[in-house]
């Protein structure tokens, strides 16, 4: 199954900011399947029933891949997998969303904090607000955020709130050192979200793993050009499935 890659969208904004990249890697190489899977609908936040609804789900023996949370979701599930994973990427994706003392280079506690009263008290204006936060450091905000909410499934508020919850549980250190297998993780310069510091941190915790910093872009980026990333996942897949 190495000519198989699954991609786990992010919070709250379906697969649709997948599509395109899926498309492009599709467009270079007809041999590669990528499917991209939604994340549960689940109103719990324990890490482990989403991990076992995805182990379910997402085939055996596979490339993960995904963006922000799902990122996160699919280093899990890799580590959780060990050789059943061909290799792992991630975009835009911290170890830990939200900073803690071991890891500074994420959202501070009372900015996350306020992002989860506000999905209680209006879930549809925090999603406006998270597309906008997606959007900001690319080269049409704007457009890319409308462009982002537009494609939107309506989802529960409980289930939005879960993946928020889950979202500031997650901390993929030991996952991504326990993983074997090839890691690309790929960061923007300009992310709203995820501090561009992250990438060196992570490049400190794995030395041995790739690690990319798109300068001139923001937490969106795999939206604003799926053709420039899927060349840069293109090269890590063949050079990977060589060794």
């Amino acid at each position: 199954m190495r000519d198989r890659l699954i991609l786990l969208p992010g919070w709250g904004l379906g697969v649709s900011p997948l599509e395109p990249l899926a498309a492009a890697l599709q467009g270079l190489d007809e041999h590669l399947r990528v499917e991209i899977e939604p994340l549960p609908a689940l109103t719990s936040s324990d890490p482990d029933e989403w991990l076992e609804e995805l182990d379910a789900c997402v085939p055996q023996d596979a490339w993960l891949g995904g963006w922000s949370l799902g990122g996160m979701l699919a280093s899990e599930l890799a580590a959780r997998r060990g050789e059943r994973c061909c290799g792992l990427l991630t975009l835009a994706s911290n170890v830990s969303f939200v900073a803690h003392e071991q890891w500074p280079s994420a959202m501070a506690g009372e900015t996350f904090d306020g992002f989860l009263a506000g999905c209680a008290a209006d879930p549809r204006q925090t999603l406006k607000r998270f597309s906008l936060l997606c959007a900001q450091g690319c080269s049409d905000p704007r457009g890319l955020s409308r462009l982002l909410l537009a494609g939107a499934p309506s989802t529960s508020p409980e289930v939005l709130m879960a993946g928020l919850e889950l979202l500031a549980q997650l901390d993929t250190r030991q996952a991504l050192q326990r993983f074997r297998g090839p890691q690309l993780h790929l960061f923007a310069g300009l992310d709203a979200l995820v501090p561009a510091e992250a990438a060196g941190e992570l490049l400190v915790l794995l030395p041995d793993v790739e690690i990319g910093l798109i300068e001139q872009a923001g937490h969106g980026f795999l939206l604003e050009d799926p053709h420039g990333v899927a060349g840069a996942i293109q090269v890590f897949l063949h050079e990977s499935g060589d060794d």
